[in-house]
C-alpha cells in the first residue's frame, strides 16, 4: 500500500476516470463490494484509500452509489467515529461532503443530521492539529444542511453554532477559516432564525459578532474575508430577520462601546447601529434621541474612523428611518455640514452620502441650510477628486429635491457644471458623467418645465451621445435622466420619443451575461418567478435556475424598465407606435430572474394600461384590445402575488391592482374578482410564494414570525379598494378576508401589524357602509385598546376607525359611546404631540355627534371639541368636522349658538386657509347660504342688520382680511346669528363687550 497522500490521491483520480467508463458499462461489477471490503478492513490504510475513492468516485460513477445509500451512509458515520485513526476520520469527514454535494433526495439527506457530533469533533481535531483545509469542509457540509428546505438540523443547530463562534474568535486561525465559520452563523441567522431564537442562541451570537466589529484587520487582508466586515454581515441578517431581539443587545453594546478608550471600539458602536437600522427600523425610530446622542457625539470623535463610521451611519438612519428622523434636522444638519469639512477625504467622502440620503426625504426643513449647503457643494464640485464629486452630484441631487422651486437661484451654476461633466469620455471619468447626467434630470424636477425647456435640448442631445460609449451605468443613469424629463415635459416629451424609446429597448433586449437556465414551458407570455427551490419540478411553470451574481446590465435593464413606463404615462396617446413593442417587453420583463426588474416591470405594466386605453379608446374595436391589454396584466398581477418570491413585487402589485380598481371601477375588475379575492386571502395567511420560510418545520411561534410590514400594507390595501368600488356588496368577500386580516391584531403581533388592521378596517367600514354593523363588538374592544397605544399611527387610525364605525355600525355603535368619548378625550388634550391623532379625534366626535347627537352630553363635549378647531393637518377629516359644527348651527342647537365667538372665528380661519380644499369652503359656504333661517320671515336678513353691531364687535377677535375674504366669512356669520336665538345673542354680545372693553 502506496503511503503517500499525493500519490494515493492521484491513484484515486485514476480509478475514478475509469470507473467512469467501465462501471455502467459492466466491465467493473466487482468494485463497489471491493471497496466496502476495504473500508472494513483492520488496516488504516485500506480504510482510507476506500474512503478517498468513494469521495472520487461521486464525481463520475456518484448515480452507481444510489442503491447502495443507506450501506454507504452508516459506513461514513463509521469511520468518522473511528477510535483508532484521525486519517480514516479526516477521510470520512471529506467523503461526507462529496456525498451531501451530490445528494438531491430530501429522504437521503435528512440521515445526514446523524452525522453532525461527529464532523464537529473531526473538525476540532482538525484544528487543533493545524489542518485548517480539512476543517473547513464541517462549514460546507453545514452549509448544504442549512440551506435544505428540510428540517435537517433539529437540536444540533446549538452545537453547529457555538463551534462556529469558537472558529469566528479565534484571532490564530487563517482569516478564510474564520471567515467561513461567520458565514455559517450568517446562514443560519436567514435561513433558520426561528431556531436560533427558540434555542436562545441570539445573545451568545451577538456577544460574540459585536466585538469582532472592533477587530483590526490585516493589512495584507482580503477586505471580503475580514472577520469585522463579515461580523457586519451577520449582525445585518440577524436585525432583518429577528429584529426585536438584536436591537436590545446592539444598543447596549453601543452605549458601552462608544465610552471605550479604544477607537476601534468606539466605530464599532456607531457601525452596529448603522448596520442595524434597516431591520431594526422601528424599534430604532423609538429610540431615536439616545441612538443620535451616540452617532453624533461619534461625529466630533479625534479619530477619523470613528467619524467615517458615524456617517456612514447617519447616512443608514436617513434611508432607514424616515420620516422620523428628519425632525431631527436641527441637530443632525450641522453635524454633517461640518463633517464636509472634515481634513480626511474618507469621512468627506461618507459624510457627502449621509447628506445625500438625509436630503432627499426633506422638505421646506432645508430652506435655513440651503445657501450653506449649496457654497460647500459647489464648492467641493470644482475642487475634489472624482470620486467625492460624484457623492457630492447625489448630495447635490437630494438638496435640489428636497427644496424644488427654492433650488432655482442655483439651478443655473449646477447645470452649467454638468455640461462640463456630460461630455467627458475617458473611461475613468464615465461614472462622474452618469452622475451629472441623473442630476440634470433632478434639477429639471425641481426647477420646473418653464425654466428647463428652453435650454433642454442641448442635454438631451449630450445624453443620447452616452450611449455611444460602452458603459452600462451611464446607460442606466440616462434612462433615469429621460424618466424625469419625461415626468416634467409631460406631452413636451413626445418629440423625443422617436429617439429615447429605441434606446430603452435596446437596453431592455440586452443579453445580461447571467448564466440562467429556464425550463420548457407552452407560456410563451408569462415566465417563472425568482429564486428556485429544490422542489422546482414540482411547479409546472417554468422556473430559472442557476442565477448569477447581479451586473451591471441588470440594473440598466431596470431602469430601462422603468422608463418605458413613464414614457408611457406621460405621453399616452402619442406612444401609440410603441406600445405593443413595450408590452410584449414588459411581460418578458416580469417574469425576469431578478428582482429589480420584475418590480420596474410590474410598476411599468400599470402605466402601459393606463395609455393603452387612452390610444385605443379612439379605435373601432379599442374596446376590445383594451381589454385584453387588461387581461394580460391582471393576469401577471395575480399570478404574481401569489408566485413571486420577492416582497417588494408582491407588495407593487397589490398596489397597482387597487390603483387599477379606483381608476376603472369594480365592472373592469369583476371578471378577476374570485382570483383576486383568492390570491389576497392567501397573503393574509401568509401562504404565499415571498412568505414562505425557508426553515418552514422550524417555526414554533407563529404569531412571533416576523413578516414584511410594506407587504401586508399593500395587500391589506386591497380591501378598501374592494369595498370603495362594491359598496355593501362587498359584505360576502369582506366576511371570507375578515378572520385572516384580524390574527394580524393580536396582542402578540407588533403594533405595525394593528396599525395595518385598524387602518384597513376603518377605510373598510367607510365604504362598505351598513354590512360593518355585524363585526361592531368584534372590533370595538381593538380600536379602544389602540386609542391609548403609544404609537401616534396607531391612535390616528383608531380615531379614525372609530369615527367611521359610529358613522356605519348602526344601533350596534351606541352602546359603545361612553367608552369611545373616554378613550379620545385624552387625544384632544396637550399631552397628545400629534396634531393629525388630535384631527382624526375631531373627526370621529363629528361622525358621533352626526348620527346620535341625542347620545352626545353636548354641554361637555363641544368646548373640548371646538378647541381643537381648525384643523390642523389631516385636513381629510375637514369635511365631517365642519359639515357638523353646521349642522347643529342650522338645528339652531342651543349648546353650539353659546359658543357663537369660538364659531366665528373658526368658520374665518377655515374660510381663507390655504391648506383647506375648495370644495370644504364651498360646502361651508353652501350649507349656510341654503338655510331656511336666511328666509325666514320672522328672523330672516332683517334680524341680522339689526345686529350688525355684533359684527362690529367680532372685528378684533377675527384674524385680518382682505375684501373678499370678509364676504366670505360674512355668509356662515348671517346664519350663525340668524339661527341663533335672541337670548343667545344677548349673550354673546355681552361677553364680546367684556373682551372689547
Amino acid at each position: 500500500m502506496e503511503h503517500s497522500a499525493p500519490v494515493r490521491r492521484a491513484s484515486a483520480n485514476v480509478v475514478s476516470i475509469i470507473a467512469k467508463y467501465a462501471v455502467p458499462a459492466g466491465e467493473w461489477p466487482d468494485l463497489l463490494s471491493f471497496l466496502f471490503q476495504c473500508s472494513q478492513s483492520p488496516q488504516e490504510d485500506h480504510r482510507e484509500v476506500a474512503l478517498i475513492l468513494f469521495s472520487s468516485l461521486t464525481e463520475t460513477i456518484g448515480s452507481t452509489f444510489r442503491p447502495h445509500f443507506a450501506e454507504l451512509q452508516a459506513l461514513l458515520l463509521k469511520c468518522l467515529q473511528d477510535e483508532t485513526s484521525n486519517r480514516v476520520r479526516v477521510a470520512a469527514l471529506k467523503a461526507v461532503g462529496s456525498f451531501l454535494e451530490f445528494t438531491n433526495d430530501g429522504a437521503e439527506v435528512v440521515k445526514f443530521r446523524e452525522f453532525i457530533p461527529s464532523i464537529l469533533n473531526v473538525s476540532r481535531q482538525c484544528l487543533a492539529a493545524g489542518e485548517e483545509d480539512v476543517a473547513i469542509i464541517a462549514f460546507e457540509i453545514f452549509d448544504e444542511l442549512i440551506e435544505s428546505p428540510a428540517p435537517l438540523l433539529g437540536d444540533s443547530v446549538k452545537s453547529i453554532v457555538q463551534f462556529s463562534l469558537e472558529v469566528s474568535s479565534s484571532q490564530n486561525l487563517e482569516s478564510n477559516t474564520r471567515h467561513q465559520a461567520i458565514q455559517i452563523i450568517s446562514w443560519l441567522a436567514k435561513y433558520k432564525a426561528n431556531s436560533l431564537k427558540k434555542q436562545k442562541l441570539v445573545t451568545p451570537i451577538l456577544q460574540v459578532m459585536c466585538p469582532l466589529l472592533a477587530e483590526s484587520s490585516n493589512v495584507d487582508e482580503d477586505d471580503d474575508l475580514a472577520p469585522d466586515r463579515a461580523a457586519a454581515e451577520v449582525i445585518d441578517t440577524m436585525a432583518l430577520n429577528l429584529s426585536k431581539h438584536v436591537f436590545p443587545l446592539v444598543f447596549e453594546f453601543a452605549s458601552l462601546s462608544s465610552q471605550n478608550a479604544n477607537p476601534k471600539f468606539r466605530e464599532a458602536a456607531v457601525t452596529a447601529l448603522g448596520v442595524v437600522s434597516e431591520g431594526c427600523a422601528e424599534l430604532m425610530k423609538d429610540k431615536l434621541e439616545p441612538v443620535l446622542q451616540i452617532v453624533l457625539g461619534a461625529m466630533r470623535d479625534p479619530e477619523q474612523m470613528v467619524r467615517g463610521a458615524a456617517s456612514f451611519a447617519l447616512g443608514q438612519f436617513a434611508e432607514h428611518l424616515q420620516p422620523e428622523i428628519i425632525s431631527h434636522y436641527a441637530s443632525v444638519l450641522p453635524c454633517i455640514l461640518n463633517a464636509l469639512e472634515d481634513v480626511s477625504d474618507e469621512v468627506k467622502e461618507k459624510s457627502y452620502y449621509a447628506l445625500a440620503a438625509f436630503c432627499e426625504d426633506m422638505g421646506m426643513e432645508i430652506l435655513p441650510f440651503l445657501d450653506p449647503l449649496m457654497g460647500k457643494l459647489l464648492a467641493a464640485l470644482q475642487n475634489s477628486s472624482r470620486n467625492l464629486q460624484e457623492t457630492c452630484m447625489s448630495a447635490i441631487g437630494s438638496v435640489a429635491a428636497a427644496a424644488e422651486q427654492a433650488f432655482i437661484p442655483y439651478a443655473e451654476r449646477v447645470l452649467e457644471l454638468m455640461k462640463g461633466f456630460m461630455v467627458l469620455t475617458n473611461d475613468e471619468d464615465l461614472r462622474a458623467r452618469a452622475r451629472a447626467t441623473e442630476l440634470v434630470g433632478i434639477v429639471a424636477m425641481s426647477v420646473g418645465r418653464t425654466r428647463i425647456e428652453p435650454i433642454l435640448p442641448a442635454f438631451v442631445e449630450a445624453a443620447i451621445s452616452g450611449f455611444g460609449l460602452e458603459f452600462s451605468e451611464l446607460r442606466e443613469y440616462t434612462h433615469g435622466f429621460f424618466s424625469n424629463v419625461a415626468e416634467i415635459m409631460d406631452d413636451g416629451f413626445v418629440k423625443y420619443l422617436p429617439h429615447v424609446v429605441p434606446l430603452a429597448f435596446s437596453s431592455c433586449n440586452l443579453d445580461d451575461g447571467s448564466a440562467v437556465d429556464i425550463d420548457e414551458s407552452d407560456d410563451e407570455n408569462i415566465n417563472g418567478f425568482g429564486e428556485v427551490s429544490s422542489d422546482d419540478e414540482a411547479h409546472d411553470e417554468p422556473r430559472v435556475r442557476n442565477i448569477s451574481i447581479r451586473t451591471g446590465v441588470l440594473d440598466e435593464k431596470a431602469a430601462a424598465t422603468q422608463a418605458l413606463g413613464l414614457f408611457a404615462q406621460h405621453t399616452k396617446r402619442s406612444y401609440a407606435p410603441y406600445l405593443e413593442e413595450s408590452l410584449k417587453i414588459l411581460v418578458r420583463h416580469s417574469g425576469y430572474f431578478h428582482e429589480d426588474v420584475r418590480l420596474q416591470a410590474i410598476i411599468a405594466l400599470k402605466h402601459i394600461l393606463t395609455a393603452a386605453h387612452a390610444i385605443l379608446q379612439c379605435q373601432n374595436d379599442g374596446s376590445m384590445k383594451a381589454n385584453e391589454v387588461l387581461d394580460t396584466v391582471m393576469n401577471i398581477y395575480i399570478k404574481t402575488m401569489t408566485e413571486d418570491d420577492d416582497k417588494e413585487v408582491v407588495a407593487q402589485a397589490c398596489m397597482s391592482i387597487a390603483d387599477i380598481i379606483k381608476d376603472y371601477g369594480y365592472m373592469a375588475l369583476e371578471p378577476y374578482m374570485s382570483q383576486l379575492v383568492d390570491a389576497t386571502l392567501t397573503l393574509l395567511r401568509e401562504e404565499s410564494s415571498c412568505q414562505q420560510l425557508e426553515n418552514g418545520s422550524d417555526i414554533d411561534d407563529v404569531d412571533d414570525a416576523e413578516h414584511d410590514e410594506i407587504l401586508m400594507d399593500a395587500a391589506s390595501d386591497l380591501l378598501p379598494a374592494f369595498a370603495k368600488s362594491m359598496g355593501s356588496d362587498f359584505a360576502p368577500i369582506f366576511a371570507k378576508l375578515f378572520e385572516p386580516l384580524m390574527k394580524f391584531a393580536r396582542a402578540s403581533r407588533p403594533p405595525q401589524d394593528r396599525t395595518m388592521v385598524v387602518a384597513c378596517l376603518a377605510e373598510v367600514a367607510q365604504d362598505m357602509g351598513a354590512p360593518i354593523a355585524s363585526y361592531v363588538d368584534r372590533l370595538m374592544p381593538l380600536v379602544l385598546k389602540e386609542l391609548a397605544s403609544s404609537s401616534a399611527t396607531n391612535r390616528r387610525n383608531a380615531a379614525f376607525c372609530a369615527g367611521e364605525l359610529s358613522k356605519n355600525g348602526g344601533e350596534s355603535t351606541l352602546k359603545y359611546y361612553n367608552d369611545i368619548l373616554r378613550g379620545l378625550y385624552p387625544l384632544f388634550g396637550d399631552s397628545e404631540p400629534d396634531d393629525a391623532v388630535r384631527d382624526n379625534a375631531a373627526g370621529a366626535v363629528a361622525r358621533m355627534i352626526m348620527v346620535h347627537p341625542q347620545s352626545i352630553p353636548l354641554n361637555q363635549v363641544l368646548p373640548v371639541f371646538l378647541r381643537v378647531l381648525p384643523l390642523k393637518e389631516d385636513h381629510e377629516e375637514s369635511m365631517a368636522v365642519y359639515n357638523c359644527v353646521s349642522m347643529l348651527v342650522l338645528s339652531s342647537n342651543p349648546q353650539i349658538l353659546s359658543l357663537v365667538p369660538e364659531l366665528v372665528n373658526i368658520f374665518a380661519q377655515v374660510l381663507v386657509s390655504p391648506e383647506e380644499t375648495s370644495e370644504v369652503k364651498a360646502q361651508l359656504i353652501s350649507d349656510h347660504l341654503s338655510s331656511k333661517c336666511f328666509f325666514d320671515k320672522e328672523k330672516g336678513l332683517s334680524l341680522f342688520f339689526a345686529e350688525r353691531g355684533i359684527f362690529v364687535l367680532l372685528l378684533p377677535v377675527l384674524p385680518p382680511f382682505s375684501g373678499l375674504e370678509m364676504l366670505l366669512v360674512l355668509f356662515p356669520l348671517m346664519s350663525i346669528l340668524v339661527c341663533a336665538s335672541a337670548s343667545a345673542i344677548a349673550c354673546m354680545r355681552m361677553e364680546l363687550l367684556s373682551q372689547h372693553e
